[in-house]
């Protein structure tokens, strides 16, 4: 039998028994499914789901998102997740995650509008929840929505051997907001 969520249900208590590491994820995985991103990208990533797969790519792209919200910054680092399976369900091994990743690698442009859809369907489902204070509501031609960009100029330095500067003397023009675009 298919799971019908990604992760399991878990029920939180203040009692202070059954504390679980990086239990903040649990406030992610709850938005993976009320917004329906679980599903969506169950059903968009099936066609690169092997025959006798135990780890749907769906899930294995979830769990890497999470592992990076949890502050994870490779691959391997699912094994924050794999710590705690009542919160965060099973998790693939990290060849299993590597071969994921090649799989959806080797046809990249039909995996990423797959993955582009699975996040278009949660965004809508994100945006009929919240009626009135999504970003598009009420927005018209007498009342359009405005989106106000401003930028500055960052210098970085690195104490790397033979680093050379990221910015040199560069001409651009930045101007106050409300006076205009800087010169490029």
């Amino acid at each position: 039998m298919k799971p019908t969520a990604l992760y399991p249900s878990v029920r939180v208590d203040a009692s202070g028994r059954g504390i679980v590491s990086h239990a903040g994820g649990l406030m992610l995985t709850e938005t993976v499914r009320a917004s329906g991103l679980g599903q969506a990208l169950l059903a968009a990533l099936a066609p690169w789901r092997p025959g006798r797969a135990v780890h749907d790519p769906g899930k294995v792209l979830c769990d890497l998102a999470l592992s990076l919200a949890l502050g994870g910054d490779c691959l391997a680092d699912v094994s924050l997740l794999r710590a705690e399976p009542a919160v965060f369900g099973p998790v693939a091994l990290d060849p299993t995650v590597s071969r994921t990743v090649e799989r959806l690698a080797g046809d990249v442009g039909k995996a990423l509008k797959a993955i582009d859809a699975a996040r278009a369907v949660a965004r809508a489902r994100v945006w009929e929840l919240a009626g009135a204070h999504a970003p598009h509501a009420g927005i018209c031609a007498d009342d359009p929505l405005t989106i106000d960009l401003d930028a500055a100029l960052v210098t970085a330095h690195s104490e790397k051997e033979n680093a050379d500067r990221t910015w040199k003397k560069c001409p651009y023009v930045l101007r106050q907001a409300g006076e205009g675009v800087g010169a490029w």
